[in-house]
């Protein structure tokens, strides 16, 4: 099973291994944009293509850790997955806490790094679907008035509505039009769906306490 709509990024200053892993990689089905230097990948890397970087540990100019310091600065949560000729377990440590999929060695064979890029790329668009669906919460979110949001940080606390109505001062018709408005803008049909979409945006309870 090869990938699709996915790009492999490889990045290794020896151009006679990066050429021939770029063959290796074209052969296997992926597709594959390389670079012998980690300040052109920087340059031309777009991190809205999907995929993952297969990236050399020690390069010149930029060592591989640097580079994943750079994606990260730069908020780019890319897939890395680490090659090195001398495994070094105090930076593959470095490199797997900061993020990267895995850490091989070379030489490496062919099955094992063909599965850490597939698993890199299914980590890059379980990552990309977890963005898409925040954004579209966010953009819910938005469409709240200022009153709404106020009903809707006291539902998903748990809050009933006569609660709500007495913390704001109001009667309880009214917060039950509230209510419904904020179903609908929210797209969901349930409480507990309203629940699940506040704590994908990161709403947690303690922060939809009713004031005091």
């Amino acid at each position: 099973m090869t990938p699709v709509a996915a790009t492999v990024f490889v990045v290794d200053d020896d151009t006679a291994f990066l050429k021939a892993l770029t063959r290796l990689l074209r052969s296997a089905g992926f597709e594959v944009c390389s670079f012998s230097s980690a300040p052109a990948f920087l340059d031309q890397h777009d991190p809205g293509t999907p995929g993952c970087v297969l990236l050399d540990l020690s390069m010149p100019a930029l060592s591989g850790l640097e580079v994943q310091a750079a994606l990260a600065a730069a908020g780019c949560k890319r897939s890395i997955v680490f090659i090195t000729a001398h495994g070094d377990i105090p930076i593959s440590v470095q490199a797997m806490r900061a993020g990267a999929v895995h850490f091989l060695t070379k030489p490496i064979e062919d099955e094992d790094l063909f599965a850490a890029i597939r698993e890199a790329i299914e980590k890059d668009r379980l990552a990309r679907l977890e963005q898409s669906d925040r954004a579209a919460i966010d953009g819910r979110l938005a469409t709240l008035t200022r009153r709404e949001r106020e009903v809707f940080l006291r539902i998903v606390a748990g809050l009933m509505n006569k609660q709500i109505a007495a913390d704001l001062g109001t009667v309880l018709s009214t917060i039950k039009v509230h209510r419904a408005r904020i179903m609908t803008k929210m797209g969901v049909g349930s409480l507990a769906d309203l629940v699940r979409m506040a704590e994908h945006a990161g709403i947690v309870p303690h922060q939809a306490q009713p004031r005091r």
